[in-house]
């Protein structure tokens, strides 16, 4: 597909291989939450009714636990993984704006994704506050981003892909 006006052209590739960058890093450390939950919940959960989630539990009682749990949080996960790795092959923002949109969207996947998966695995182990859980969840993904994606230097940034 291309967008003459804006002369950029989007491939599928675009939407299901990301580009290794920061936003890869940040992809990769989304999904370690999310598959953390996954696997707690698969571990630890023996009857749909102990899932917390309504539509998570519809689908364990319409498809069987195992199956049902993992069609939901394809589902559910799938466009959060499409619009990060579509964001890695396209996002170039000017340095200013790159280091305030970068931050805001750290802390909202550290709150609303990171946080709340945090809080659903820890849940069947641990019986912590809800609040409590979900502020950890959020805290190690602030602290993975400052490891793991580290901070890049938008002024020094000589990578520069194609579209």
């Amino acid at each position: 597909m291309q967008i003459k006006s804006l002369g950029v052209s989007i491939k599928l590739r675009h939407f299901l291989i990301p580009n290794n960058n920061h936003w890869f890093r940040r992809t990769v450390l989304v999904f370690a939450f999310i598959l953390f939950d996954y696997f707690s919940t698969m571990t630890f959960c023996r009857a749909p009714w102990e899932e917390a989630n309504v539509y998570a539990r519809f689908f364990m009682e319409n498809f069987g636990i195992h199956v049902g749990l993992t069609l939901f949080v394809v589902m559910v996960n799938f466009p959060v993984y499409m619009l990060l790795t579509f964001d890695s092959h396209v996002v170039r923002l000017p340095g200013r704006i790159a280091v305030a949109a970068e931050t805001f969207t750290d802390f909202v996947f550290a709150w609303f994704v990171a946080g709340l998966h945090f809080d659903g695995g820890a849940s069947w182990f641990w019986s912590a506050p809800s609040p409590l859980r979900q502020g950890l969840g959020a805290v190690l993904y602030l602290l993975g981003t400052f490891v793991f994606v580290k901070p890049r230097n938008p002024f020094c940034d000589i990578h520069h892909s194609r579209f």
